[in-house]
């Protein structure tokens, strides 16, 4: 019998990377979405069918949080993460060999705008907002589940950064046509982590029991929004970069569709367990993941 990991809301830049990956590894991957091919959210059976004897569940389902936060989208942001994450819950109380570990998405977005001190799993403040209340009813729905045979992991994610998606393409069109300087005041913090230390976490989390919880998913090395921008300009070889304020971004924001949160919030956040429990980093400095990506971009 292969061994099966189920990935559910598999069909984005992460689900595809993370799929692709432990394919590479010998995985039969299942996917559960809405198009054609993979495990359908209707279907009740087909996903307790699914999650019978898997290794894993990796749960990264929900709507974009990349648009304006009106009613509309944020009822969609909202349900679609807690309907989803109580479905999955309940097929596994009904699974007979249920799996594992089950891996659900987070975010970093629950800490506070923290320009005074990182948020580490242990001292950091919980914020206050729409972002902040999706990201605090997810985990509460999670951890609501209390499942005998699956250890449960909330990832709280900071930006993650690969080269076939995500913000990279974003801030390199910015740096491309010369207006990438900072953006706002610049000095709001930059939490990140690489796609290919992502994937090597979550095969970590896989083999270390003992870990369980909340789990930081953040490189050790954040900067500031102005060092990132440097950083972009620098391995570009663009010299200039036109600063943008904050209320210029917010008037570019509802042109573009979406919210100046995703990069005026000051996310300082520090991966404290996984670095007390040994895990090493690949691209511990942003540096050394920005000459990744870029190389490998097309």
């Amino acid at each position: 019998m292969n061994k099966k990991i189920v990935i559910a809301g598999g069909t984005g830049f992460v689900g595809k990377y993370l799929a692709r990956r432990f394919e590479e590894l010998g995985y039969e991957v299942l996917v559960i979405s809405r198009q054609p091919s993979h495990v359908n959210w209707n279907d009740g059976e087909a996903i307790k069918q699914a999650l019978e004897n898997a290794e894993m569940l990796i749960n990264l389902a929900g709507k974009s949080v990349d648009c304006r936060y009106n009613d509309k989208n944020k009822k969609e942001i909202f349900d679609s993460r807690i309907n989803t994450t109580g479905l999955l819950g309940e097929a596994i109380l009904l699974c007979e060999n249920p799996p594992k570990l089950w891996i659900n998405s987070s975010t970093a977005t629950i800490y506070r705008h923290a320009e005074d001190r990182p948020m580490t799993e242990r001292t950091g403040e919980i914020g206050s907002g729409f972002s902040v209340n999706v990201a605090t009813n997810w985990e509460r729905t999670f951890f609501d589940f209390k499942l005998i045979k699956t250890r449960q992991v909330a990832l709280r994610m900071a930006i993650v950064l690969g080269k076939d998606g995500g913000v990279m393409k974003p801030l390199k069109n910015l740096v491309r046509f010369g207006m990438g300087g900072k953006q706002g005041s610049g000095n709001q913090q930059f939490s990140w982590i690489h796609i290919d230390d992502l994937f090597s976490i979550i095969v970590y989390l896989q083999e270390h029991n003992e870990l369980s919880g909340v789990i930081n998913t953040s490189a050790p090395g954040p900067v500031t929004n102005r060092t990132l921008m440097q950083l972009l300009r620098k391995n570009m070889g663009m010299k200039i970069g036109i600063p943008m304020p904050a209320w210029l971004l917010r008037i570019g924001a509802v042109f573009i569709k979406t919210e100046t949160e995703l990069v005026l919030k000051s996310r300082w956040v520090i991966p404290e367990r996984l670095l007390q429990s040994g895990f090493t980093f690949m691209y511990p400095t942003l540096e050394a993941a920005i000459n990744n990506i870029l190389k490998h971009s097309k």
